[in-house]
């Protein structure tokens, strides 16, 4: 693909810098998967530009699930700051292509991500801003055929969801529970190799009285 001589290289990008967001870097960076984080997706997919409705937060009404989101978020913040995530809160993805499938073995970067500020180049892509209709629509733009197996259409050629819901976004909890499924299957196949890690296990820097699910 032309142009793409001096785009950055990572093996996932984060699309949404929320606490979905965060939740899926941290988990990545804590099975050794690096990964950049922009702050949302403008085009989702090669058609016209679509700016995603915000959806509406579940918690909306409960005092108590806003404190715990609070605290969970306030945590991630603490976490990708002391581990220097690569945050990049003024940066939006513009554009997703896919690339050919070719031959170049386990280093191919399957996606390039298209940003006001150069490309991105990575083998996975994580979305957690996206409404069913319109991951459909993306997938329809990018030319992939969906069945009624969204989820499993979507990781078949290196996207995941987390935090994304149906009308209303998933809990917190909910959230971090997509992070550790999502983390454990990127990092299963950047690492082929290594003993998968317990699913059930305590979320990455965050205090015990919001671990339990």
């Amino acid at each position: 693909m032309p142009g793409l001589s001096g785009a950055e290289r990572t093996t996932t990008v984060v699309i949404g810098a929320g606490l979905p967001g965060l939740a899926i870097a941290t988990e990545l960076r804590r099975r050794g998967v690096d990964s950049i984080i922009v702050s949302g997706l403008e085009s989702p997919g090669g058609g016209q530009t679509s700016q995603t409705p915000p959806l509406q937060r579940c918690d909306a009404a409960d005092g108590s699930s806003r404190e715990e989101r609070n605290e969970i978020l306030r945590h991630l913040r603490n976490y990708a700051s002391s581990h220097q995530l690569d945050i990049r809160s003024d940066t939006s993805a513009v554009l997703l292509d896919k690339m050919g499938s070719g031959t170049a073995g386990p280093t191919l970067h399957r996606w390039a991500v298209h940003t006001p500020d150069g490309v991105l180049l990575a083998d996975h892509i994580v979305l957690t801003r996206c409404a069913n209709s319109q991951l459909r629509r993306m997938l329809t733009d990018l030319g992939i055929s969906v069945g009624q197996n969204l989820v499993a259409a979507m990781r078949a050629i290196g996207i995941y969801l987390v935090g994304v819901g149906g009308l209303i976004t998933p809990t917190p909890k909910e959230v971090l529970r997509q992070a550790k499924v999502v983390g454990q299957a990127i990092s299963a196949k950047v690492h082929p190799d290594s003993v998968p890690s317990v699913l059930t296990g305590s979320f990455a820097a965050l205090p015990a009285s919001v671990q339990a699910v």
